[in-house]
């Protein structure tokens, strides 16, 4: 049987829905969904003394399979960090993320960002694995989508 995979959105998309968030926290988690790439379940968990800024990165605790990691702050979230924690449980981030994309879930925003850092910023999939957190690399695969135009622009740049 098939794996059904999420749905995932272009950053155009995932900035034209943002703005639609006026709470400065939910608008946070769901860039921590994103950009970050992180789980809803590392989203609220998250605590200001997670955050090192002088080194530039965040610290996850107790992530899934009960491992840590630290990954990069990516610049867009650079500033809207000092609104930690979020103080939103996960299933309302969970229904407050279908009030913007019907079509998506919480998770959604993880895999739309790791396809984002594949196929528009061309970071290669080893340090997206590193930014997921996942032990495999077929893991990875599954969350990165080429869509045809990616496919199509990149075999165009060749030439």
């Amino acid at each position: 049987m098939a794996r059904k995979l999420p749905k995932t959105i272009s950053e155009e998309e995932f900035l034209i829905g943002i703005k639609q968030v006026s709470d400065p926290k939910k608008k946070l988690a769901f860039m921590l969904g994103f950009y970050q790439c992180m789980r809803v379940s590392e989203v609220v968990k998250l605590k200001p003394q997670d955050i090192d800024k002088t080194r530039g990165f965040i610290h996850i605790l107790d992530a899934k399979g009960g491992k840590d990691r630290d990954i990069p702050i990516m610049k867009p979230l650079e500033r809207g960090l000092s609104n930690l924690p979020i103080g939103v449980k996960e299933r309302q981030l969970q229904l407050d993320i279908k009030k913007i994309f019907p079509d998506l879930h919480f998770h959604s925003l993880r895999h739309s960002g790791a396809t984002f850092y594949l196929n528009v910023k061309r970071i290669d999939i080893r340090l997206l694995q590193q930014l997921l957190g996942h032990s495999r690399l077929d893991t990875t695969q599954i969350y990165t989508h080429v869509t045809s135009k990616d496919l199509k622009d990149r075999f165009n740049d060749v030439w």
